[in-house]
Order: structure tokens, then sequence, then C-alpha cells
């Protein structure tokens, strides 16, 4: 009785609708539904599925940010991405109009290799070596962008979370991977994977090291077709302790090739001056 009271009154009262927006059909979002295991399948799915890639790309950095008190915004550069599995990169930067080479750089997962013209310095070093630069533009390092590029499959045995977040009206599915196996009881976090809930595409990764460290959160938009599946052409490299973002625009691309092992040697060119990277940390050790 009190409900049908309730009602009665707001229907009879003076308050009615400030604004009403009819949202055009091309513009209508219908959230999608997946299961858990639907999820991990397509993820691994996708993960499997890019093994090389060779695109032709646009580049644009930004270093610093409102915690270190500075950002710097730079020019949009071409460039091209050679990656080949499990960790083999190799990104060149150049000059827009001229095409002149701004950097060279190539990762095998263990070490890595730059060669800057303008500075005529090679710079080499173990690709895990973490020491942030005072410059944060420094610290782009193309092995952040091969763990951008080739994701690893979520284990079978690999514990996770699922949930549904709608944040500001965006409907997003969040597969939160631990680190272990189900048989631990003492978990850290491995990344968050969030699906946009209008196609089911993977929207954003976050990676975390050891001690829950947030090493780097990747969005990913503007999904094609590629090979067996599909890739971004849309991505940003956001890298918090290393200070500085990546913007990689992806105007041509080809996948699952074979790419030739010499294609990812960088050597040292004739009278550069060659910059050890973590050397001196070594040496220091007693």
């Amino acid at each position: 009785m009190l409900a049908v009271v309730v009602t009665a009154g707001i229907a009879g009262c003076a308050v009615r609708v400030s604004k009403k927006t009819t949202v055009p059909p091309a513009r209508t979002r219908q959230a999608l539904d997946a299961t858990q295991a639907e999820l991990i399948a397509k993820y691994n799915q996708q993960a499997k599925a890019i093994r090389s890639l060779n695109a032709t790309v646009k580049l644009k950095a930004t270093a610093g940010s409102q915690y270190s008190g500075v950002v710097e915004q730079y020019h949009e550069v071409n460039g091209f991405i050679l990656a080949q599995r499990p960790a083999s990169i190799r990104v060149i930067g150049q000059a827009p109009v001229v095409n002149k080479n701004i950097f060279d750089m190539v990762s095998d997962g263990e070490t890595f290799r730059i060669f800057i013209p303008s500075k005529n310095q090679f710079i080499t070093g173990p690709a895990k070596f973490e020491k942030p630069s005072k410059k944060p533009i420094e610290n782009l390092r193309p092995q952040h962008l091969a763990d951008s590029l080739f994701w690893n499959e979520i284990r079978e045995d690999a514990p996770v979370i699922f949930e549904e977040t709608d944040d500001n009206g965006k409907r997003e599915y969040v597969l939160t991977v631990l680190q272990g196996s189900r048989r631990d009881t003492n978990f850290e976090i491995d990344r968050k994977i969030r699906f946009d809930r209008t196609d089911l595409t993977v929207a954003e990764i976050d990676n975390f090291g050891a001690e829950g460290k947030l090493e780097s959160v990747v969005h990913y938009g503007d999904w094609q077709p590629a090979g067996e599946a599909q890739f971004a052409h849309d991505i940003r490299v956001e890298r918090p302790h290393d200070d500085y973002e990546l913007d990689i625009q992806v105007t041509k691309l080809a996948v699952n090739e074979t790419i030739a092992s010499e294609r990812f040697h960088l050597a040292q060119p004739p009278g550069a001056q060659l910059v050890e990277v973590g050397k001196e940390t070594e040496e220091a050790k007693p």
C-alpha cells in the first residue's frame, strides 16, 4: 500500500523530466556479455596468434609528469618496428621529410643496444637493468615495446579474479591475473586485463612487478584484422617509474612473416662513443 501511495504521489506531483536526449543508432553502445573462461580463451588466442610483425609507425613520446614537475612533449617521428618472438625487437625512428635516423635500437630480451647518430653514442646494457635516468626520455628501452606487443598467455593453473566495472558509463570486464598457482596462499598481482564490453577487445593491460610495483600501463585501440587474429593500430605505452609515455600509431603492418636474424643485429659504428649502462654498478660491487 505504501509503495502504491508513493508511486501515485510522484506521478501526480510537478516533477518533470528536465532534459531528454535521444542517442543516434550509429552511436548506441551495447554491452556484450562474456564469461571468465571465454575472455581467457580470447586473450590466449590473441597472444598465440602474433608471432612476428613488421610495422611502419608514427611515434610520439612524452617525458616527465606532474610528479617530476616538468613535462616534455617530443615531436612525432616516423618509424619502423621489427619484432619476433620470444623477445627480439628493432625500432628505428626517423626525422620527418628527410628520413634521417634519429635512433636505432634493438633488444633480444637479455641485452639492449641503442645508436643515437646526433650524439654519436652507442649505448648498451642489460635489458633488465633498472636505474631511472634524470632525463626520463633516456629511460626508453626497446624491450618495453616488445613487452607491449607480445603478450604472455594466461596459464591454465593461474589464479584469476573476474569482475565487471562501469566507470563513467564505460563498461568493461577485468581479469586480474595473479602470480603462482591456485595451490599458493601468498599471491602477488601479475597483470590486469581490461576488455571493452562494446566489442570484447582488450582496451588496457596493467603489468606489475615484484611487491605490486606498477611497471607499465598499455592502452590498445583501433583493432584491425591481422592474420589469424587482430592487432591494435593505436597503442600507448605508459611507464610510471621510468616517467615517460610513448604513443604508437601503426600505419602499415605485416604479421607472422619470417624475419632474418641479422635484421636484429646492431653493431657499434666506427668512431661512436661506447656507453655501457650498468657497468659502473657492477664494478662497484665487492
